[in-house]
């Protein structure tokens, strides 16, 4: 690609052209016919955005508070595994760019760097997503080092009780590089003669059998707070209340998991009117731009997750191109708040973003 990039979706070139087409395919990839893959983009165009104006927007406060902690803005670090397949320094690279950009980072289960080489590589609020193993002290193992070295939540993932069909890592024989996190607690060698590697170990060792009443269990090994990332409906939502959660991620797993499964954003309001306010609720899923930003904020999130925004800047640039990437994201929601009339992110309501729904409701 000729010059420097000016919007986050021309990392991706780059992060293609800089990356081995199996790491690249592993990142890029969606389940199946990658449907829901693209719609999680597609669906934040058929959303627009009604300004208000002659609004005094001198003065733009993007800060937030999530979970207690403030942020610069409400744009955090998703969840991403295997960022050494990315870039040499992984992780603790962008553990770094989130820090420096004042940025929440959640840490993948499957990083390729410790948690505690994440920890102690620089000072800034981190949370932890969680795999629950068929084996639950392994699991227990791994709450219990997060909870010692200062991640401040868990985020367990409950989309996944058995792995996707991700066809371009079967293609590719994708072969699983060592997961740091459980080094000299389980073995991560799997033979497979049906291509992936990572789809194999996975199906060998995650626990099928989670249900709701393990988010008991779960709360009683940690005193950090713990939220669940994988809902998808308001029946979901009002269960995870029930359960005592202290948040929800509305999200399709990045489209890696059930093809044809809604688009995040079209869901979102859903699970928001369900919760009521009792708990925040973040969304991750096909945030390219700042306008998805404040359309997701309209609808009712607290915060968006971007995942491999993240890991193209990464794959691009390292640490730079993370901050870069978080950077171009925030400006951009600076430059659409102010245009819309909005000086902070309290301000962005429901009657600020518009749908086809509505439309329709109007004309009746």
């Amino acid at each position: 690609m000729a010059g420097e990039p000016v919007n986050v979706n021309e990392f991706e070139e780059l992060a293609k052209e800089a990356l081995p087409k199996m790491n690249y395919d592993y990142f890029s990839g969606g389940a199946e016919d990658e449907y829901t893959l693209k719609e999680n983009v597609e669906a934040f165009k058929r959303i627009s955005i009604q300004p208000r104006i002659l609004v005094d927007v001198s003065k733009i406060n993007m800060s937030t508070t999530i979970l207690g902690y403030k942020t610069s803005s409400p744009i955090m670090i998703a969840p991403t595994g295997l960022h050494k397949l990315a870039h040499p320094a992984g992780e603790i690279a962008t553990a770094r760019a989130a820090a420096a950009s004042d940025t929440i980072m959640a840490l993948s289960f499957a990083s390729s760097c410790t948690l505690e080489e994440v920890a102690s590589s620089c000072n800034a609020v981190r949370f932890f997503q969680l795999y629950v193993y068929k084996r639950r002290d392994v699991s227990e193992l791994i709450v219990q080092r997060a909870e010692r070295n200062g991640f401040k939540a868990i985020i367990v993932t409950v989309d996944a009780p058995r792995f996707g069909r991700r066809e371009a890592d079967i293609k590719n024989k994708m072969i699983i590089p060592p997961m740091a996190n459980l080094k000299g607690v389980i073995s991560h060698e799997v033979v497979s003669d049906k291509g992936s590697e990572l789809q194999a170990y996975v199906s060998a060792t995650k626990d099928a059998s989670l249900s709701w009443k393990d988010i008991a269990w779960l709360k009683s090994i940690t005193n950090l707070p713990v939220l669940i990332k994988g809902v998808l409906t308001s029946e979901d939502a009002l269960k995870a209340v029930e359960v005592g959660v202290s948040g929800i991620v509305v999200s399709n797993h990045g489209a890696r998991q059930l093809d044809y499964s809604p688009a995040t954003i079209t869901v979102l309001e859903e699970v928001v009117s369900a919760v009521q306010g009792k708990i925040p609720v973040l969304v991750d899923g096909g945030v390219r731009r700042g306008t998805d930003v404040f359309k997701a904020l309209a609808r009712g999130a607290q915060a968006v997750m971007i995942g491999r925004p993240v890991v193209y800047g990464l794959s691009a640039k390292g640490e730079n191109g993370v901050k870069t990437v978080i950077n171009m994201l925030k400006d951009e929601l600076e430059l659409t708040m102010a245009l819309a009339g909005c000086c902070t992110v309290k301000d962005i309501t429901r009657q600020h973003v518009r749908t086809e729904h509505d439309r329709h409701r109007c004309r009746i």
